[in-house]
């Protein structure tokens, strides 16, 4: 019973029931093991499902970011942990393809690459750091031909068989004038090391583990943009991260709470009641209301939710308004599907609440959302600010 998801076709279409379906059955033993989708990851790329976003006339399928969000969804709902995870590379490949629709063709060489079967991943997280993208805790120091990289990026998703990873760092030379510097290193690239700290409460199998850069060298040729720091950087090639990373994000986490529906129903018509005679918990009036309120729920989040994406890849001109419907839509789906998780929790007991079940594994799957960014606090303050005048004006706070 999938009575949630996605109506919308996506011709042609990239993954089969059958994949979707072993996906399904090894998305357990990952979140057991703690181990890498590798399997998973294998027939994605033989399947294409790495060059949806990919330009045609460059190799791959030309899907636009709505296209590539209701596949993502469609992953999500049977294997959320690798629909996050491959997100890191969609979204780069996404940032670029949009980039270059629009006439922008500094990232055409990371298009070819991914055509040529390159992985892109993010190294962006770092701890401490609250306003991503605009600033960073890493270092950049300018040299003869390039920069040094120094600092320590963490939530490094698809740590082993990334090719290129995409980060960024602050050259502070000028302290009244900080920039931020978006690079690229490739793998075999000397200085940095990746440390496996990864063994969290949910989306395990992405293997999203820590980098550690110590005096990187990126040369000019993989610094793709240098910004001011703050809202002043928010340019085309910022918003599409935005755009790309939070609204794929968000409908993973639909996914997770369109599965966690499903298995609610499943559950409560087949489960019996003796206090009514045996008849099944779904003639139980409040079971009824649950069912209700987690149905309500997703009639709400999803329209809006597909609503912004649509817009995105449209071209509607919000205007100045967009880092706030970004982050708003993927604040609403994440905190909708966490309610979904409660309530489904609510209405299945204790069936669903031990440790290997499907149920389970989605309820910690979920509350992951809340820290990929934007998070809560960010979320508010870009909502805020925006509606007030105030985003990007300074100081920060205040």
């Amino acid at each position: 019973m999938t009575t949630m998801l996605p109506t919308m076709p996506v011709i042609p279409p990239v993954l089969s029931d059958e994949l979707l379906k072993g996906f399904a059955v090894r998305a357990p033993a990952y979140d057991r093991e703690n181990r890498f989708f590798s399997e998973d990851f294998e027939e994605l790329r033989a399947s294409g499902y790495l060059k949806l976003a990919i330009p045609q006339e460059l190799g791959g399928a030309g899907y636009t970011l709505a296209e590539v969000a209701c596949e993502q969804r469609r992953l999500a709902y049977r294997a959320p942990a690798t629909a996050l995870a491959i997100n890191m590379h969609l979204y780069w490949t996404g940032v670029a393809a949009d980039l270059y629709r629009a006439g922008d063709d500094s990232l055409e060489w990371l298009l070819k690459e991914a055509a040529g079967g390159a992985i892109f991943a993010a190294g962006h997280g770092e701890a401490g750091n609250d306003l991503p993208l605009m600033y960073s805790s890493a270092r950049a120091e300018r040299v003869e031909g390039g920069y040094h990289f120094t600092g320590h990026k963490i939530f490094g998703s698809l740590s082993p068989v990334w090719t290129w990873l995409g980060l960024h760092a602050m050259d502070t030379s000028d302290p009244e004038h900080p920039k931020v510097v978006h690079a690229f290193i490739r793998r075999d690239t000397a200085g940095y090391h990746i440390a496996e700290t990864w063994d969290v409460m949910g989306m395990r199998a992405t293997r999203s583990d820590d980098t550690v850069l110590r005096d990187v060298f990126v040369p000019d040729s993989q610094v793709v943009r240098v910004l001011p720091a703050d809202w002043a950087g928010a340019d085309a090639f910022v918003l599409n991260i935005f755009a790309w990373a939070l609204l794929n994000f968000a409908h993973i986490y639909a996914g997770c709470a369109e599965r966690a529906f499903d298995l609610t129903v499943q559950s409560v018509t087949k489960k019996t009641s003796v206090a009514m005679g045996g008849a099944t918990m779904a003639h139980n009036p409040m079971v009824q209301h649950l069912v209700a309120e987690m149905a309500l729920e997703l009639e709400t989040l999803l329209p809006h939710l597909e609503r912004i994406t649509d817009d995105w890849s449209s071209g509607v001109n919000h205007g100045s308004l967009w880092p706030s419907k970004i982050v708003a839509a993927k604040y609403r789906a994440v905190q909708g599907a966490r309610r979904v998780l409660n309530l489904g929790l609510d209405v299945m007991g204790g069936s669903g609440a031990f440790r290997g079940t499907e149920f389970e594994r989605l309820y910690r799957d979920v509350a992951m959302g809340g820290i990929h960014p934007a998070n809560d606090a960010l979320t508010h303050e870009i909502v805020g600010k925006t509606h007030l005048g105030l985003l990007g004006a300074s100081p920060r706070w205040g």
